[in-house]
């Protein structure tokens, strides 16, 4: 794995490619600040790598070999020696039918396991990158990870640091927006998926009684203009006081059982409405949540892994935005980076996580790949 800070396209790519370059191989994934020339950082990458899968995203920060970095590239690659890898593009997400997806994923899993000549699906996994401004993460995830229920799947939402405009999709040399890439991965080397979050329900409860659903819009809770509301249930003199680090100490919480999923909110619009990062209707019944000490969640969380796999040659991480932001207000940047790093880590700063079937926020989600000695 490697990272670059190096601000010229093609000088770029050729450092990373000397960090990653090895013998047969299969895949590259990178994940792109939005603050390069994105259609030549995609052209350099084709070229630098040719007949190897070249994929990726833009990010709201990147993670890598020192951890968590800005306006850089940090990028993987994967050997065919221990690595088989099987792509599908699924374009004009807005446009495509569900039965599509379904139809589009049973096709990727047949042609991999005829191409490698697989029995089962017990040494595969699924990465699935999605155009994080799409607003289609979770229909997508739900009918793929559906479409191949015995894949463990992960994934995360691009970004474009903050700044909420055009997120994109790395493939084949271009990029694409309204889109998203499966991509899978068998491999003989142990591997096991992981989230945390750290974030546990208060017993204050909103309800949310008017939202525009398609577009992610809350604009009313408790029957009161939505960010007034919220601001006020959190102690606060107005909706001018929210703000991104606010959003990202304060989430919300849905509860689905005994499971708790976390419901961030993006921004805070000017006619009062509150934007999500994940679906949101009327009815919903949210909660306030507290958080827990951040560094040592994480801690826990890669004490399992190394329980269940061993160090980690890589630990592929799509880790939400908001988590970072916290980080940062509280000075704890630096350990989670050591942490990262300590582990191999390698991913990104996402608008959305995504574990199996479902759309996740404020989590860490990934997975980790041991080595042949575990």
């Amino acid at each position: 794995m490697g990272c670059s800070i190096l601000q010229e396209s093609k000088a770029l790519v050729s450092d990373l490619k000397g960090q990653i370059d090895q013998l047969d191989l299969a895949l590259v994934v990178v994940f792109c600040s939005v603050s390069y020339d994105l259609p030549e950082i995609a052209r350099e990458l084709e070229r630098a790598f040719p007949k190897v899968v070249v994929v990726g995203c833009t990010t709201a920060g990147e993670i890598g070999p020192n951890g968590y970095s800005r306006h850089s590239v940090s990028a993987i690659s994967f050997s065919a020696t221990d690595f088989s890898v099987s792509v599908e593009l699924y374009k004009d997400l807005h446009d495509f039918p569900l039965g599509r997806w379904r139809t589009n994923t049973s096709s990727l899993h047949s042609r991999h396991n005829s191409l490698y000549q697989l029995k089962s699906d017990s040494k595969t996994f699924g990465l699935l990158l999605v155009d994080g401004m799409s607003i289609r993460e979770e229909p997508l995830v739900r009918v793929v990870a559906s479409a191949i229920p015995q894949i463990p799947l992960i994934g995360g939402s691009a970004g474009d640091d903050l700044n909420f405009e055009q997120t994109y999709i790395f493939y084949q040399g271009k990029l694409w927006s309204d889109a998203a890439l499966l991509i899978l991965i068998t491999t003989a080397l142990p591997f096991q998926l992981f989230k945390t979050q750290h974030f546990v329900a208060s017993d204050q409860r909103m309800v949310v009684t008017a939202a525009i659903p398609e577009h992610r819009i809350v604009t009313e809770i408790n029957g009161l203009p939505a960010g007034p509301e919220y601001a006020r249930l959190l102690g606060l003199e107005g909706m001018e006081q929210l703000s991104p680090m606010v959003f990202a100490a304060h989430p919300v919480v849905v509860k689905m059982g005994d499971a708790e999923y976390v419901r961030s909110i993006q921004k805070v619009n000017t006619d009062g409405s509150l934007t999500f990062f994940c679906a949101i209707d009327v009815g919903v019944v949210l909660r306030t949540a507290q958080g827990v000490d951040i560094v040592t969640n994480l801690k826990q969380m890669l004490e399992h892994v190394h329980h269940q796999v061993g160090p980690p040659q890589a630990l592929i991480t799509c880790d939400c935005i908001l988590r970072r932001l916290e980080l940062e207000q509280h000075g704890l940047l630096s350990p989670v980076s050591e942490l990262l790093t300590n582990n191999n880590g390698v991913g990104f700063s996402t608008y959305g996580e995504q574990i199996n079937g479902v759309h996740v926020n404020q989590t860490c989600t990934g997975i980790a790949i041991g080595s042949h000695e575990h």
